[in-house]
């Protein structure tokens, strides 16, 4: 340690930083690592036993010196096991668990390279201002939020996100009104629409491309109650009120909340519920400093929630979103204190109920 007049150093400080450092940079190759093997069905293959390199190639119908170079990352950073002697790679099966089927992380990998890949544009809007355009990140970046809500939606949806609306669940079984506002790819209506038939179900979205996947997985389930439309929401107005209105880690990232709030409120019947989905952070900086979560919301606000909204000069809100905006925006909106729920399957969000405010 050194001292001068003005600070003292500590070069054990610089040690441990660096250390820190490493493991963040580590990790963002790891992540491409992470998303390849997602991408190329490794995981899949590996979870099926034991097996060398070139038997796991075959089964993913893959050129082996790569898989050989990928399988070196994953064991080196303890993702897979391996047996020197037998030269045979292990993925065991806790680790199977995060990495394919329904309780899947690799998904968040995805996201995390097509992310990287607009770094040089978001370097530009820090030098000139403005953003980058959601269109700038279409269709990969939407594909890979579609492919991280997925499981959490098939388990949760309707077994925990519905219940913490007294009713709500009867309801939609007699038949209701339900839309979606921006509802990115479509798939919990997809749920929904299978689980109750008598309800009708409608998507809207600006994202041509999510709204066409969308409609194309409602067609292959062969769902006559659900439709999709390509639509402004600021601009929205509907024939006829909506029983229920979901909205999904959605409003933060608009060019103008308030006025989707206030279509949402407009396009909801006097007794309607309104369900919206948000980032669970805390209002100021200081609130969030030892959040694990924090550094990912404000490093993906940078990346894209923040830009998608300041290119249209929106209000850029940000992915840290906090319960006190929301009651905020909320209750400006004509809408009546919300009942908060912490969403199941995704700790970082939380669920908010209200309704149009009577009073």
């Amino acid at each position: 340690m050194t001292t001068t007049t003005d600070t003292t150093f500590d070069a054990s400080r610089v040690e441990a930083f660096a250390g820190h450092l490493m493991t963040i940079l580590k990790g963002g190759l790891l992540s491409c690592m992470v998303d390849i093997g997602y991408r190329t069905g490794l995981f899949v293959a590996a979870a099926a036993g034991e097996t060398t390199s070139g038997e796991l190639a075959a089964r993913a119908h893959l050129e082996e010196r790569y898989v050989r170079e990928w399988l070196g990352a994953m064991v080196t950073e303890g993702i897979i096991e391996y047996d020197a002697a037998a030269q045979t790679y292990r993925l065991p099966p806790e680790h199977a668990t995060l990495l394919t089927g329904p309780m899947s992380m690799a998904p968040i990998a995805q996201a995390n390279t097509v992310l990287a890949k607009h770094v040089q544009q978001i370097v530009r809007v820090f030098e000139e201002g403005g953003g980058v355009p959601y269109a700038e990140f279409c269709p990969e970046f939407s594909e890979a939020l579609d492919a991280m809500g997925r499981g959490p939606l098939d388990q949760f949806l309707v077994s925990g996100y519905l219940p913490v609306v007294p009713g709500l669940t009867e309801k939609l079984a007699a038949g209701a009104r339900v839309a979606d506002f921006a509802c990115g790819a479509g798939h919990a209506l997809v749920i929904l629409a299978r689980a109750f038939p008598a309800s009708t179900f409608i998507g809207y979205d600006l994202d041509e491309g999510a709204v066409r996947r969308a409609r194309a997985e409602a067609a292959g389930a062969g769902l006559a109650n659900l439709a999709f439309e390509v639509r402004d929401i600021t601009r929205l107005r509907v024939d006829a009120p909506f029983d229920v209105v979901f909205m999904m880690d959605a409003l933060h990232d608009q060019v103008d909340p308030p006025a989707v709030l206030a279509r949402v409120r407009d396009a909801l019947a006097a007794d309607g519920v309104f369900l919206l989905r948000e980032p669970h952070a805390g209002d100021r900086l200081e609130d969030n400093v030892g959040n694990p979560t924090a550094p990912i919301m404000y490093s993906v606000s940078t990346l894209h929630c923040l830009t998608v909204s300041l290119a249209h000069g929106g209000a850029g809100i940000g992915t840290a979103f906090g319960e006190g905006l929301a009651r905020t925006l909320l209750a400006d909106a004509g809408f009546a204190p919300p009942a908060i729920h912490p969403a199941p399957g995704t700790p970082f969000d939380a669920i908010y109920v209200t309704r149009v405010d009577g009073s």
